[in-house]
């Protein structure tokens, strides 16, 4: 049976994904030793002030505001590009090959955010379930690569699939949920901005720097209006092109390289640059820029700003008898091998989707366990929904716990069962051979 590869540029993704994860990690341990080490001088260099001033106005933040509202776009931008490039020309085209991991991720945003209702009802911390709705991709990835070759590429296109699944839901969430106040006016023009965005798109404006504007004016919005600012990425990953090149785009490329072999001239070497430039959509040349910096820089200085929690006996003590605490850590683990699981299982055997070929059920198992692990936007969610420092000190915990849990526990599953068990067939057909017929690109594209 004839199992069709993963394309390049998911490939480049995936190693970017996976090489961010172990910085990631190391920022992790590092900000735990900072904030136990030195609590006091952890709390006082986030929440320093960093206001910018231009004459009557005004923004001020402090450098950990700047993390998470300022270089968080980038992060949020880099998943909104990749969600736009998969489903217009990438492998989410295919909506059987969809509808597995899609369902799966559904259940896996409600499953644990009811279990955590389950836990705090009754509460004034009910309010913080939205951060049990996400899996870390960079985590998620980067355990997958551990495994070489013994971890089948489909089986990292289905969890990517439903982790970006995921991050749409988290991020609605996000938006809708946690905005505390709105104001019209702002947001106005915000959807201005927008708009805006899409006639770029529609002349078939190639530069990025109209869209890097765009993106800057966007924020400022957005920030402005009471939402929260990293939705600005998110809106301008999803506008800014991401259509193939045309056959006459490509071949001019050509025609302009063939007269710079003839006259190497300034000139010459700048006409081919652009025409290369503009046979190449803005979406990929966006990721190509921001994804190491989103991967290598930006979210392991976010996980140094955030992780930072006291571990000491009675902050551990206080995570044990806190129902916010405990609640976390049992709906990112058993609230996701439940949900993402049970739904992927239902949607396999009502034939509503398909299982990529060369993953099984012991895959699935194991791949449903590791999206236990909601770091990045958990901490980021939670930072949002609690406003006591205790409890969120105690969500940190639990949220460092259930991942934990989650990475060792999907990670001995997938070990142990993904090859070895008969049962791990799911017996259904893998991918056709080829996808739909795309729009025409060029063999180096």
């Amino acid at each position: 049976m004839q199992i069709r590869p993963v394309a390049p540029s998911l490939r480049r993704f995936l190693a970017t994904e996976a090489g961010g994860a172990a910085l990631l990690l190391a920022a992790t341990v590092a900000a735990l030793a900072w904030a136990n080490a030195w609590p006091s001088g952890y709390r006082s260099f986030w929440s320093t002030e960093a206001g910018a001033h231009v004459g009557d106005m005004r923004l001020d933040l402090t450098v950990g505001e700047w993390v998470n509202d300022g270089l968080m776009v980038v992060f949020f931008l880099v998943i909104a590009l990749e969600i736009a490039r998969e489903v217009s020309t990438g492998e989410l085209r295919d909506r059987r090959t969809v509808a597995v991991p899609a369902l799966g991720a559904l259940a896996g945003l409600a499953v644990p955010a009811l279990v955590f209702v389950a836990f705090t009802h009754g509460t004034g911390d009910v309010h913080g379930w939205g951060a049990v709705m996400s899996t870390d991709t960079a985590f998620l990835i980067g355990i997958l690569a551990l495994f070489g070759p013994r971890c089948p590429d489909q089986l990292r296109l289905f969890l990517l699939t439903l982790a970006v699944v995921d991050d749409i839901g988290a991020i609605t969430v996000m938006a809708v949920v946690y905005t505390p106040s709105v104001h019209v006016v702002p947001l106005l023009v915000a959807a201005g901005i927008a708009v805006a965005v899409l006639v770029l798109r529609w002349l078939g404006v190639w530069q990025l720097l109209p869209y890097v504007v765009a993106g800057i004016a966007l924020w400022f919005a957005v920030h402005a209006s009471g939402v929260e600012p990293t939705l600005a990425g998110v809106v301008l990953g999803l506008l800014v092109p991401t259509a193939a090149p045309r056959r006459r785009q490509v071949q001019d490329v050509a025609r302009f390289v063939r007269l710079f072999e003839l006259e190497t001239t300034a000139e010459r070497e700048h006409q081919a640059e652009l025409a290369g430039r503009a046979a190449v959509p803005v979406n990929e040349r966006l990721q190509r820029v921001l994804h190491p910096w989103s991967g290598f820089v930006i979210v392991p200085i976010f996980a140094l700003a955030n992780a930072g929690v006291r571990l000491d006996g009675a902050a551990l003590q206080d995570a044990l008898h806190s129902r916010v605490a405990l609640g976390i850590a049992i709906a990112l683990v058993a609230g996701n091998l439940v949900g993402v699981f049970g739904a992927s299982f239902v949607a396999l055997r009502t034939g509503v989707g398909v299982l990529p070929g060369r993953v099984r059920y012991g895959h699935l198992l194991g791949g449903a366990i590791l999206c236990g692990i909601g770091f990045t936007i958990s901490l980021f969610v939670t930072d949002i929904a609690f406003t006591d420092e205790a409890t969120k000190a105690q969500a940190k915990v639990g949220i460092l716990a259930g991942s934990l849990i989650a990475a060792l526990l999907g990670t001995a599953v997938l070990r142990f069962f993904g090859e070895r068990s008969s049962l791990c067939s799911p017996g259904v057909e893998a991918l056709p051979a080829a996808l739909p017929p795309r729009p025409w690109v060029s063999p180096s594209a």
